[in-house]
């Protein structure tokens, strides 16, 4: 479902993005050049002034949910994959390739390029510099637990970069199916 916010501001989408038909996006909502959207996926720019706006070749898995509040934005750069039922809220941005584990919470959060953020983490109110791990069930919200970080391994890097290739598959699979 891709319908209008109470502004009126409509979704602007790309038309090399594929969105599941059980996917809602509302609003001031901008997707980018070969994104997948997955069932269920509910993506949301509808109280006044938000906006979202998600980078070509990222995926959006099922069950995410991606909403900005009054007067925020969540900003998703390029090749990023948010996986099975993270949330993502605004105000947010994550950087390019980034990966955001299964049911994870980013919330006034800010991630540079290449952090890989594992299942069940939250990051809130906090800066996250290139290149971090945040580990299964971790909570990131002071500055000092952003300096015990390690760095990023060669190993998360290539996982990360097989979930952007197996969902660009998919994402021409369905693009095939509907022509």
């Amino acid at each position: 479902m891709i319908r209008r916010n109470p502004k009126g501001d409509y979704p602007k989408i790309d038309k090399t993005a594929y969105i599941d038909p059980l996917a809602v996006i509302i609003g001031k909502v901008k997707i980018g050049k070969n994104v997948f959207v997955a069932p269920g996926a509910v993506i949301r720019a509808d109280e006044p002034k938000s906006l979202i706006r998600i980078g070509d070749n990222c995926n959006i898995q099922d069950r995410v949910v991606i909403h900005a509040l009054t007067d925020s934005s969540v900003i998703i750069r390029q090749s990023t994959s948010l996986s099975h039922g993270c949330i993502i809220h605004g105000p947010c941005v994550i950087g390019k390739g980034c990966f955001v584990g299964f049911g994870s919470v980013l919330f006034r959060a800010k991630l540079a390029g290449g952090v890989f953020v594992k299942c069940a983490a939250v990051v809130s109110g906090a800066a996250i510099p290139s290149r971090r791990v945040i580990p299964d069930g971790t909570v990131v919200d002071t500055t000092a637990k952003v300096k015990l970080l390690s760095f990023t391994s060669a190993e998360f890097l290539e996982f990360s970069q097989s979930v952007l290739r197996a969902n660009r598959s998919l994402l021409k699979g369905y693009k095939e199916l509907m022509s």
